[in-house]
């Protein structure tokens, strides 16, 4: 009414109210009144924007890669945003330019101009592989950028969502690194053959080895085997040796005591010769006939052998001698009626 206008800003909206060219309020989630004639009214949104992008760049090999990713974003310096772009609204809030697209735009060429280089640096593989390397670029060239900084804009971060090459390009790779994979599939199919049969020669080798060392046992224990008879005939060889040793040294024994008997046997009899010769010295030089008279026996055969004997000593000087048969008689029968064997005397 009269061209007066209420407008109201929530708090994520930098207001500005320019007057006959000056600034008259600013700030943020601001609501006033203005005369629209003379009123200009300038909002910055102050909240973070995801800002999505996709451009296509070269690598080292001539090849195109297509990257995808966003960008996030908030206006920093809001007074510096509106000299640089138009962000003026109507009574409604309505932008009356869209350079919020421009906006965009520029960010999203500041961002294409710090990845070029490096890119073309990659080739196609390393390029698809370099989602990391490309935010950080991205990320530093933003920060570098003067563009960028007259904005007044600040960068919060940026995501590479996807590196792709060309569909015939990727179909190639596709092929290539299927090749590879099987390549891959095929060495490991032999690397797994290969070590089965490394795995049996280990085995058949260990089982030889088992079987060496089966025999190396059973040759040892036929060794001790051999060993320990070789022992027990030592053993009783020595056994023998020690027997007939005992047996000699019983021998020994058994001679010296069958010399000492006979030694004493011997000096026994040269004693009982001793005592003999001593006890019969005295009648030694004395005749038989003196020895037989002492004697003095009274049988009267006795008396006729020692006549008998006197005839048989002198028989040269007998010229005649006749012996009655009684006489005869009665010796004989008196020898046939004695004893056969008669006491010993001692």
């Amino acid at each position: 009414m009269f061209g007066i206008n209420h407008i109201q800003f929530d708090s994520m909206t930098y207001a500005i109210h320019y007057k006959n060219g000056s600034i008259v309020k600013e700030g943020r989630g601001l609501s006033f009144y203005y005369f629209g004639p003379n009123s200009s009214i300038v909002a910055i949104p102050m909240g973070s924007n995801d800002l999505p992008f996709i451009f296509n760049e070269t690598t080292r090999d001539y090849q195109t890669v297509s990257i995808q990713g966003q960008i996030t974003y908030k206006a920093g310096n809001p007074k510096q945003l509106a000299e640089v772009l138009d962000f003026t609204v109507d009574s409604r809030g309505v932008y009356k330019k869209n350079d919020l697209e421009k906006l965009h735009q520029r960010i999203i060429n500041e961002a294409q101009t710090a990845t070029a280089t490096f890119v073309q640096s990659l080739t196609l593989k390393d390029a698809m592989r370099a989602a990391k390397a490309i935010e950080v670029n991205i990320v530093e060239g933003l920060a570098a950028s003067k563009a960028v900084g007259l904005l007044g804009i600040e960068v919060l971060g940026v995501n590479i969502l996807a590196v792709k090459a060309t569909p015939e390009m990727g179909r190639a790779l596709e092929t290539e690194t299927r090749e590879k994979l099987q390549q891959e599939a095929d060495q490991a199919i032999f690397e797994r053959r290969n070590f089965a049969v490394e795995q049996e020669r280990k085995i058949k080798e260990s089982e030889l080895n088992t079987e060496i060392a089966v025999e190396e046992k059973n040759k040892q224990i036929a060794e001790k085997k051999i060993e320990g008879q070789m022992q027990q005939a030592d053993s009783t060889r020595k056994l023998r040796e020690m027997k007939v040793q005992a047996d000699i040294a019983v021998e020994e024994q058994r001679k010296l005591l069958i010399e000492q008997n006979a030694e004493n046997q011997r000096r026994e009899a040269d004693t009982r010769g001793y005592v003999l010769e001593t006890t019969l010295r005295p009648y030694k030089d004395m005749d038989w006939k003196l020895l037989v008279a002492l004697s003095n026996n009274p049988d009267p055969k006795f008396n006729i052998a020692l006549a008998f004997r006197e005839l048989a000593e002198n028989a040269a000087k007998i010229g005649t001698l006749n012996i009655s048969p009684d006489l005869l008689d009665s010796l004989v029968s008196d020898a046939a009626d004695r004893p056969q064997n008669p006491p010993s005397r001692r």
